[in-house]
């Protein structure tokens, strides 16, 4: 069967590394190359051909729009970026989709459906069978704190809150202060799992309680939803 070869561009290992991993649940996709700035992504194509780039916006020596506007024949190009203000100017330059980070699973398996729908004699496009997810009860990630690196199990994990120089990581054990970036964690945590509800709030799923349209209770705690967030987060608490 044919594959789908892709290349991932971003600056940030740790972005790549949640689009790998999505592309690796997709049998008919696979990796050719993963980039961490616009130069190396323009150097690549010239020897390394690619169905679809699942590109980022914010890169060093090229940025994603001043790349595309260089390429003469690029892939299929799926926008990955944290910014929303880029959107028009994306789509102006005929890409498929814009992806916003943190990307989760589903959001990524749709934004390949519409590469199929304009590529249907290529490939069928199927999703994993349910059976693949991971063993949630032992899904874990470490937290830098104290210059320790503590493991955390994400079902312990209620939320995180972004503060000025630092992040708080509240567990069921307890607090956990951090310099690691609220960006960070919503990189590496799944969107099945949690979800952006605010600029200053990552929450556990399993763990709310109750909401409302101001406000999400986890246990006895009352954290707001900021504004720009709300539709998705009503999006994602009703499916």
């Amino acid at each position: 069967m044919k594959k789908i070869t892709c290349i991932i561009a971003d600056d940030e290992a740790l972005a790549r590394e949640v689009i790998e991993r999505h592309v690796q649940k997709i049998e008919q996709l696979q990796l050719a190359a993963a980039c961490s700035n616009g130069l190396e992504v323009f150097n690549t194509l010239k020897t390394t051909p690619a169905d679809i780039l699942f590109l980022d916006i914010q890169m060093p020596h090229l940025t994603g729009i001043e790349l595309l506007r260089t390429l003469k024949n690029p892939p299929a190009v799926i926008i990955t970026t944290a910014y929303r203000e880029f959107a028009i100017e994306g789509y102006e330059l005929n890409v498929i989709d814009y992806l916003l980070k943190p990307v989760s699973f589903e959001r990524f398996l749709k934004a390949v459906y519409k590469y199929e729908l304009l590529n249907p004699m290529q490939v069928k496009i199927t999703a994993p069978p349910p059976g693949d997810k991971k063993d949630d009860s032992k899904a874990f990630i470490y937290v830098k704190s104290d210059k320790r690196m503590v493991r955390v199990m994400l079902h312990d994990l209620l939320y995180i809150e972004g503060l000025k120089d630092y992040v708080r990581v509240h567990t069921t054990q307890g607090p956990i202060i951090t310099y690691q970036t609220l960006t960070y964690f919503g990189e590496k945590l799944s969107n099945d799992q949690f979800i952006r509800i605010h600029r200053s709030y990552i929450v556990s799923l399993n763990h709310i309680s109750a909401y409302s349209a101001t406000q999400i209770e986890i246990g006895k705690i009352s954290i707001p939803i900021g504004g720009s967030y709300a539709r998705d987060v009503f999006e994602k608490l009703n499916s």
